[in-house]
Protein backbone atom coordinates (compact mmCIF):
# COMPACT_ATOMS: atom_id res chain seq x y z
CA UNK A 1 0.00 0.00 0.00
CA UNK A 2 1.51 3.51 -0.55
CA UNK A 3 2.42 5.70 2.38
CA UNK A 4 0.39 9.39 2.47
CA UNK A 5 2.89 11.78 2.30
CA UNK A 6 2.47 12.62 6.23
CA UNK A 7 3.39 8.81 6.73
CA UNK A 8 6.58 9.83 4.73
CA UNK A 9 7.64 13.02 6.20
CA UNK A 10 9.98 11.37 9.44
CA UNK A 11 11.65 9.09 7.03
CA UNK A 12 12.80 11.70 3.93
CA UNK A 13 14.12 14.07 7.22
CA UNK A 14 16.08 11.13 8.30
CA UNK A 15 17.34 10.33 4.92
CA UNK A 16 18.50 13.73 5.00
CA UNK A 17 20.30 13.67 8.09
CA UNK A 18 23.64 12.51 6.59
CA UNK A 19 24.04 16.82 5.93
CA UNK A 20 24.57 15.75 2.15
CA UNK A 21 22.72 17.13 -0.79
CA UNK A 22 20.33 14.61 -1.88
CA UNK A 23 18.89 14.59 -5.38
CA UNK A 24 15.14 13.68 -5.20
CA UNK A 25 15.39 10.76 -7.56
CA UNK A 26 17.58 9.49 -5.02
CA UNK A 27 15.07 9.63 -1.82
CA UNK A 28 12.13 8.86 -3.78
CA UNK A 29 14.14 5.09 -4.61
CA UNK A 30 15.11 4.83 -1.16
CA UNK A 31 11.91 5.51 0.84
CA UNK A 32 10.31 2.94 -1.68
CA UNK A 33 12.57 0.27 -0.97
CA UNK A 34 12.27 1.56 2.91
CA UNK A 35 8.12 1.44 2.34
CA UNK A 36 8.48 -2.08 0.29
CA UNK A 37 6.90 -0.41 -2.44
CA UNK A 38 6.18 -2.97 -5.18
CA UNK A 39 6.83 -2.36 -8.84
CA UNK A 40 2.78 -2.15 -9.61
CA UNK A 41 2.86 0.36 -6.82
CA UNK A 42 5.38 2.48 -8.15
CA UNK A 43 3.52 3.11 -11.90
CA UNK A 44 0.84 3.51 -10.92
CA UNK A 45 -0.56 7.17 -11.48
CA UNK A 46 -2.14 10.47 -10.42
CA UNK A 47 -6.20 10.62 -11.52
CA UNK A 48 -4.25 12.90 -14.27
CA UNK A 49 -1.83 10.39 -15.54
CA UNK A 50 0.90 12.94 -15.44
CA UNK A 51 3.02 11.38 -12.56
CA UNK A 52 3.34 8.67 -10.21
CA UNK A 53 1.09 8.47 -7.09
CA UNK A 54 4.41 7.84 -5.10
CA UNK A 55 6.66 10.69 -6.30
CA UNK A 56 3.94 12.92 -6.07
CA UNK A 57 3.39 11.93 -2.62
CA UNK A 58 7.30 12.34 -1.83
CA UNK A 59 7.25 15.58 -3.40
CA UNK A 60 5.21 16.66 -1.20
CA UNK A 61 6.77 15.45 2.12
CA UNK A 62 9.34 17.64 0.58
CA UNK A 63 7.46 20.40 0.18
CA UNK A 64 6.02 20.54 3.78
CA UNK A 65 8.84 19.81 5.18
CA UNK A 66 10.74 22.81 3.14
CA UNK A 67 8.17 25.13 4.51
CA UNK A 68 8.44 24.39 7.98
CA UNK A 69 12.20 25.25 7.49
CA UNK A 70 13.20 21.47 8.34
CA UNK A 71 14.35 20.98 4.42
CA UNK A 72 16.23 23.68 2.00
CA UNK A 73 16.67 23.03 -1.62
CA UNK A 74 20.03 24.39 -2.30
CA UNK A 75 19.71 24.06 -6.15
CA UNK A 76 17.09 22.23 -8.57
CA UNK A 77 15.80 18.88 -7.36
CA UNK A 78 18.21 18.67 -5.09
CA UNK A 79 16.89 18.58 -0.76
CA UNK A 80 18.84 19.23 2.55
CA UNK A 81 18.35 19.34 5.99
CA UNK A 82 18.48 22.37 7.68
CA UNK A 83 19.97 22.91 11.46
CA UNK A 84 16.23 23.60 12.79
CA UNK A 85 15.63 19.61 10.96
CA UNK A 86 18.88 18.26 12.80
CA UNK A 87 17.18 19.02 16.08
CA UNK A 88 13.94 18.03 15.20
CA UNK A 89 15.61 14.41 14.65
CA UNK A 90 17.90 14.73 17.50
CA UNK A 91 14.47 14.95 19.54
CA UNK A 92 13.51 11.58 17.89
CA UNK A 93 9.85 12.28 17.38
CA UNK A 94 7.56 8.98 16.76
CA UNK A 95 5.82 10.70 13.64
CA UNK A 96 6.00 14.18 11.85
CA UNK A 97 2.56 15.19 10.32
CA UNK A 98 0.69 18.28 9.70
CA UNK A 99 0.10 18.97 13.76
CA UNK A 100 3.80 18.39 14.51
CA UNK A 101 4.52 21.25 11.69
CA UNK A 102 1.98 23.87 13.08
CA UNK A 103 4.40 24.49 16.36
CA UNK A 104 6.32 26.79 12.95
CA UNK A 105 4.96 29.77 12.03
CA UNK A 106 6.60 29.62 8.52
CA UNK A 107 4.37 26.15 8.00
CA UNK A 108 1.32 28.24 9.50
CA UNK A 109 1.97 31.06 7.22
CA UNK A 110 2.02 28.58 4.26
CA UNK A 111 -0.81 26.68 5.23
CA UNK A 112 -3.00 29.90 5.72
CA UNK A 113 -2.30 30.70 2.56
CA UNK A 114 -2.66 27.57 0.43
CA UNK A 115 -5.24 25.31 2.28
CA UNK A 116 -8.59 25.23 2.35
CA UNK A 117 -10.49 21.85 3.38
CA UNK A 118 -12.83 20.81 0.10
CA UNK A 119 -16.24 20.60 2.25
CA UNK A 120 -15.67 24.48 2.53
CA UNK A 121 -15.02 24.56 -1.23
CA UNK A 122 -18.97 24.82 -1.72
CA UNK A 123 -19.11 22.02 -4.38
CA UNK A 124 -21.98 20.90 -5.30
CA UNK A 125 -23.97 18.19 -3.34
CA UNK A 126 -20.85 17.90 -1.40
CA UNK A 127 -18.82 15.79 -4.65
CA UNK A 128 -15.51 15.92 -3.55
CA UNK A 129 -16.02 16.32 0.24
CA UNK A 130 -18.13 12.82 0.15
CA UNK A 131 -14.87 11.17 -1.30
CA UNK A 132 -12.07 12.68 0.65
CA UNK A 133 -12.38 11.83 4.56
CA UNK A 134 -9.29 12.76 5.57
CA UNK A 135 -6.78 15.22 4.55
CA UNK A 136 -4.21 13.12 3.86
CA UNK A 137 -3.69 13.16 -0.20
CA UNK A 138 -1.91 15.90 -1.97
CA UNK A 139 -3.19 18.88 -3.98
CA UNK A 140 -2.59 17.26 -7.32
CA UNK A 141 -4.90 14.06 -5.88
CA UNK A 142 -7.67 16.47 -4.49
CA UNK A 143 -7.92 17.89 -8.15
CA UNK A 144 -7.37 14.94 -9.94
CA UNK A 145 -10.40 13.06 -8.06
CA UNK A 146 -12.66 15.82 -8.43
CA UNK A 147 -11.83 16.12 -12.02
CA UNK A 148 -12.60 12.10 -12.17
CA UNK A 149 -15.52 12.50 -10.29
CA UNK A 150 -17.17 15.21 -12.35
CA UNK A 151 -16.23 13.06 -15.65
CA UNK A 152 -17.93 10.12 -14.28
CA UNK A 153 -21.28 12.34 -14.06
CA UNK A 154 -20.94 13.75 -17.25
CA UNK A 155 -20.56 10.46 -18.81
CA UNK A 156 -23.52 9.21 -16.93
CA UNK A 157 -25.44 12.48 -18.34
CA UNK A 158 -24.47 12.63 -21.52
CA UNK A 159 -25.28 8.89 -22.35
CA UNK A 160 -28.62 9.50 -21.00
CA UNK A 161 -29.09 12.08 -23.06
CA UNK A 162 -27.65 10.44 -26.59
CA UNK A 163 -30.62 7.64 -25.64
CA UNK A 164 -33.21 9.98 -25.89
CA UNK A 165 -32.26 11.06 -29.46
CA UNK A 166 -33.69 9.96 -32.63
CA UNK A 167 -32.08 7.39 -34.97
CA UNK A 168 -31.39 10.56 -37.19
CA UNK A 169 -29.79 12.34 -34.65
CA UNK A 170 -27.60 9.02 -33.49
CA UNK A 171 -26.48 8.83 -36.96
CA UNK A 172 -25.49 12.25 -36.94
CA UNK A 173 -23.71 12.11 -34.05
CA UNK A 174 -21.38 8.98 -35.14
CA UNK A 175 -20.83 10.65 -38.17
CA UNK A 176 -19.70 13.95 -36.55
CA UNK A 177 -17.25 12.17 -33.99
CA UNK A 178 -15.79 10.00 -36.56
CA UNK A 179 -14.68 13.16 -37.98
CA UNK A 180 -13.47 14.48 -35.40
CA UNK A 181 -11.58 11.48 -34.70
CA UNK A 182 -9.85 11.61 -37.98
CA UNK A 183 -11.89 9.30 -39.34
CA UNK A 184 -13.77 10.07 -43.22
CA UNK A 185 -12.26 13.16 -44.29
CA UNK A 186 -15.46 15.58 -43.97
CA UNK A 187 -18.14 15.86 -42.42
CA UNK A 188 -20.35 15.99 -45.75
CA UNK A 189 -18.13 12.98 -47.19
CA UNK A 190 -18.93 10.75 -44.25
CA UNK A 191 -22.36 12.15 -43.77
CA UNK A 192 -23.49 10.61 -47.51
CA UNK A 193 -22.04 7.32 -46.58
CA UNK A 194 -23.36 6.77 -43.13
CA UNK A 195 -26.68 5.11 -43.63
CA UNK A 196 -26.58 5.30 -46.96
CA UNK A 197 -24.93 1.49 -47.83
CA UNK A 198 -28.15 -1.10 -47.67
CA UNK A 199 -26.25 -4.15 -47.24
CA UNK A 200 -27.69 -6.60 -44.67
CA UNK A 201 -25.94 -6.06 -41.28
CA UNK A 202 -23.90 -2.60 -42.40
CA UNK A 203 -25.48 0.55 -41.68
CA UNK A 204 -22.87 2.85 -43.48
CA UNK A 205 -19.42 3.18 -44.60
CA UNK A 206 -16.67 6.02 -43.91
CA UNK A 207 -13.14 6.48 -45.00
CA UNK A 208 -10.37 5.25 -42.53
CA UNK A 209 -8.40 8.32 -43.81
CA UNK A 210 -9.03 11.35 -45.53
CA UNK A 211 -7.74 10.06 -48.84
CA UNK A 212 -10.00 6.99 -48.89
CA UNK A 213 -6.79 4.69 -48.85
CA UNK A 214 -8.82 2.21 -46.57
CA UNK A 215 -12.47 2.06 -45.81
CA UNK A 216 -14.37 0.88 -42.41
CA UNK A 217 -17.78 -0.21 -42.04
CA UNK A 218 -20.00 0.82 -39.47
CA UNK A 219 -22.81 -0.28 -37.81
CA UNK A 220 -24.70 2.00 -35.21
CA UNK A 221 -27.37 0.56 -32.45
CA UNK A 222 -29.51 2.66 -30.37
CA UNK A 223 -30.06 -0.10 -27.87
CA UNK A 224 -31.08 -0.52 -24.00
CA UNK A 225 -30.63 -4.27 -23.80
CA UNK A 226 -27.11 -5.27 -24.11
CA UNK A 227 -25.46 -6.42 -27.89
CA UNK A 228 -25.33 -10.45 -28.05
CA UNK A 229 -22.56 -12.55 -30.11
CA UNK A 230 -25.29 -13.29 -32.93
CA UNK A 231 -25.42 -10.05 -34.04
CA UNK A 232 -21.55 -9.56 -33.91
CA UNK A 233 -21.66 -12.23 -36.20
CA UNK A 234 -24.23 -11.33 -38.85
CA UNK A 235 -22.05 -7.90 -39.05
CA UNK A 236 -18.68 -9.79 -39.02
CA UNK A 237 -20.56 -12.06 -42.38
CA UNK A 238 -21.49 -8.66 -43.87
CA UNK A 239 -17.76 -7.23 -43.55
CA UNK A 240 -17.03 -11.00 -45.55
CA UNK A 241 -19.66 -10.25 -48.26
CA UNK A 242 -17.86 -6.88 -48.92
CA UNK A 243 -14.53 -8.34 -48.30
CA UNK A 244 -13.59 -5.87 -46.09
CA UNK A 245 -11.01 -5.92 -43.05
CA UNK A 246 -12.01 -3.31 -40.69
CA UNK A 247 -15.48 -2.60 -38.86
CA UNK A 248 -16.78 -0.53 -35.85
CA UNK A 249 -19.67 -1.59 -33.85
CA UNK A 250 -21.04 1.35 -31.89
CA UNK A 251 -23.97 0.68 -29.36
CA UNK A 252 -25.43 2.45 -26.70
CA UNK A 253 -25.58 -0.04 -24.55
CA UNK A 254 -23.05 -3.02 -24.01
CA UNK A 255 -21.68 -6.23 -24.94
CA UNK A 256 -22.00 -9.53 -23.77
CA UNK A 257 -19.35 -11.34 -22.90
CA UNK A 258 -19.69 -13.88 -25.54
CA UNK A 259 -19.44 -10.84 -28.02
CA UNK A 260 -15.99 -9.31 -26.93
CA UNK A 261 -14.57 -13.04 -27.10
CA UNK A 262 -15.68 -13.48 -30.54
CA UNK A 263 -14.63 -10.55 -31.91
CA UNK A 264 -10.71 -11.16 -30.54
CA UNK A 265 -10.86 -14.62 -31.83
CA UNK A 266 -11.81 -13.24 -35.67
CA UNK A 267 -9.76 -12.24 -38.55
CA UNK A 268 -11.69 -9.62 -39.24
CA UNK A 269 -10.62 -6.28 -37.33
CA UNK A 270 -13.88 -5.12 -35.40
CA UNK A 271 -13.87 -2.52 -32.72
CA UNK A 272 -16.62 -2.63 -30.25
CA UNK A 273 -17.45 0.86 -28.71
CA UNK A 274 -19.98 0.26 -26.05
CA UNK A 275 -22.23 3.52 -24.70
CA UNK A 276 -19.62 4.67 -21.69
CA UNK A 277 -16.91 4.44 -24.16
CA UNK A 278 -18.62 6.76 -27.32
CA UNK A 279 -19.82 8.85 -24.61
CA UNK A 280 -16.12 9.06 -23.10
CA UNK A 281 -14.57 9.74 -26.72
CA UNK A 282 -17.76 12.58 -27.30
CA UNK A 283 -16.07 14.09 -24.62
CA UNK A 284 -12.10 13.95 -25.93
CA UNK A 285 -12.87 15.34 -29.02
CA UNK A 286 -15.86 17.80 -27.76
CA UNK A 287 -18.91 16.26 -29.55
CA UNK A 288 -21.96 17.29 -28.05
CA UNK A 289 -20.22 19.10 -24.86
CA UNK A 290 -18.88 22.32 -24.00
CA UNK A 291 -15.95 23.62 -21.52
CA UNK A 292 -17.30 25.92 -18.86
CA UNK A 293 -13.68 26.94 -17.24
CA UNK A 294 -9.91 25.08 -17.37
CA UNK A 295 -7.37 25.84 -14.79
CA UNK A 296 -3.58 25.94 -15.79
CA UNK A 297 -1.39 24.02 -13.09
CA UNK A 298 2.01 25.67 -13.25
CA UNK A 299 5.22 25.97 -11.11
CA UNK A 300 8.34 27.55 -10.43
CA UNK A 301 10.63 27.91 -13.66
CA UNK A 302 14.00 27.46 -11.95
CA UNK A 303 16.01 28.53 -14.82
CA UNK A 304 14.14 31.86 -15.68
CA UNK A 305 15.87 32.74 -11.96
CA UNK A 306 19.57 31.72 -12.87
CA UNK A 307 21.80 34.84 -12.75
CA UNK A 308 24.80 34.76 -15.19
Amino acid sequence: MIPDYESIMLPLLKFAGDKQEHHIREAIAKLASQFNISDDEKKELLPSGQQAIFDNRVGWARTYLKKAGLLETPRRGFLKITERGLKVIENSPNEINVEFLSQFPEFITFRTLRYTKPDAVGVEAGLISAHLPDEKRTPEEYIGIGYDLLLKDLVYDLLERIKQCSPDFFEKLVVELLVKMGYGGSIQDAGKAIGRSGDEGIDGIIKEDKLGLDIIYIQAKKWESSVSRPEIQKFAGALQGQRARKGIFITTSSFSKDAVEYVSKIDNKIILIDGEQLSKLMIEHSVGVSRISSFDIKKIDSDYFLEE
